[in-house]
């Protein structure tokens, strides 16, 4: 889940009446319109270390956050817990902001990676105390480097990943055994280059009658992002402040996209329900998306499977975002609640195999090697791709559920439709980003 970027605003985890009872907290009094909540702590006092959470997960994710979050409650008495989930993409990172920008933000904070730099770290974030975290036994050896590298600014660690959700292959195991496409494993056959992708989509386009893959083609970012990204082709200088697009690369993944339309193996267009649908009653074979949806499918007890998204062009990249933990700006930190909130994290962290049930791969890596992670089928299927997510351009406008997205929606789902030309399509965006590159960060 998470929420998944920019698919529809998932709504807020149900929390049950009971809860909210057990320690009061107005959520109006803290601007939080439509927020739901979890609190829980044991023995409540006035020197109780004291951890507020602020998260965007709804749908699966959230819930299963809530029983998570309910075992850490059980097990830590010693914190006094409160968890609130806001409103998924820009109200969270709107209302975020605001309390970091008056110092009056809670201990702990969801926030994606891509949107680490863009959020102004060094103004609205504090650093996360790493002689606490390694106390707490967390330490950069348990992370992959290039996620660790990401979760830093001018040296100083602000934000703790907690997991990776890629853009993978989701593929109906019944609809692909008939197109000839499993091997003796029962697992989808790799393939690598345009021909032979090509090749694969028309197999289960044969069977199905209808598509071979859904897909989101109203916000096509993901997948243009993807083949673009396996094209190695860059987007800003080194500076950030330069559009560096390589046209000829763009473009070539634009055709692409615009073929699959062309030849009916996507839809010409489709929202983000209709690509979940058209998967889950088989008008395709396959679907192209986040990891998040696997619980959906195993809900709809559906014959499927899960395997990284094929590698299309040059290199394996797939694009992707991390959860990390973020502790918001506060004008006066207390000690004792920032060293419980780094135990929150940690504690976070090493339970990450039950959040990893909803699909994502967890980014603390004894975690990633242990046996209740590698038993989860299909989820563990696709880990093999954590060092090779490609995350959005970094920009205050990029990231999840950012305006970056937005307009690549805007410019590249003619494409699937037929309304604009590749060139078209580009020239539009090219046109969009740079204006958003002229304007101030409102951060």
């Amino acid at each position: 889940m998470t929420a998944p970027p920019p698919a529809p605003t998932p709504r807020p985890a149900t929390v049950p009446p009971s809860r909210l009872s057990r320690r009061t907290l107005l959520t109006g009094a803290l601007g939080l319109a439509g927020a739901t909540a979890l609190t829980g702590c044991g023995s409540v006092g006035r020197n109780d270390a004291r951890v507020r959470e602020w998260n965007l997960f709804g749908g699966g994710d959230g819930a299963r956050l809530l029983q998570i979050h309910e075992q850490f409650v059980a097990e830590r008495k010693d914190i006094a817990f409160e968890a609130y989930t806001l409103d998924w993409g820009p109200p969270f990172y709107t209302k975020l902001a605001m309390s970091a920008a008056g110092g009056r933000a809670p201990e702990v904070a969801t926030l994606h990676l891509s949107r680490l730099k863009g959020f102004s770290p060094a103004t609205m974030l504090d650093p996360i105390p790493v002689d606490l975290l390694a106390k707490a036994g967390i330490t950069e050896r348990d992370f992959l480097p290039e996620t660790w590298s990401r979760c830093q600014v001018d040296g100083r660690l602000y934000a703790v990943p907690l997991d990776q959700h890629p853009f993978v292959l989701y593929y109906n195991t019944e609809i692909c055994q008939q197109a000839g496409l499993l091997g003796p494993d029962g697992r989808i056959k790799p393939v690598k280059g345009v021909d032979a992708f090509l090749e694969m989509l028309r197999a289960v386009k044969d069977v199905t009658g209808k598509f071979a893959a859904s897909v989101e083609t109203t916000n096509p970012w993901r997948i243009w992002w993807t083949l673009y990204g396996q094209l190695e082709g860059e987007f800003f200088d080194e500076s950030g402040r330069e559009l560096v697009l390589d046209d000829a690369k763009a473009l070539e993944a634009l055709q692409l996209m615009a073929k699959l339309s062309a030849e009916g193996l996507t839809p010409k267009s489709a929202n983000y329900p209709a690509l979940v649908a058209q998967f889950s009653n088989g008008d395709a074979g396959l679907s192209f998306n986040g990891e998040w949806e696997v619980t959906t499918y195993q809900a709809a007890k559906m014959p499927f499977s899960m395997a990284p998204f094929p590698v299309v062009y040059d290199v394996p990249k797939f694009a992707g975002d991390a959860h990390t933990f973020v502790m918001p700006h506060q004008a006066a930190r207390n000690d004792a609640d920032t060293a419980a909130t780094v135990e929150y994290i940690a504690w976070m962290l090493k339970h990450s195999a039950a959040w990893a049930a909803g699909g994502h791969i967890p980014a603390y890596q004894p975690v990633v090697a242990s046996p209740e992670y590698l038993k989860l089928k299909p989820q563990a299927e696709y880990r093999s791709v954590a060092p090779d997510v490609l995350l959005d351009p970094d920009a205050w406008f990029s990231g999840s559920g950012a305006q970056l997205q937005n307009e690549a929606g805007a410019a590249f789902s003619g494409v699937f439709s037929g309304r604009t030309t590749p060139r078209q399509a580009l020239d539009q965006f090219k046109a969009a980003t740079r204006k958003l590159l002229d304007t101030p960060s409102p951060v």
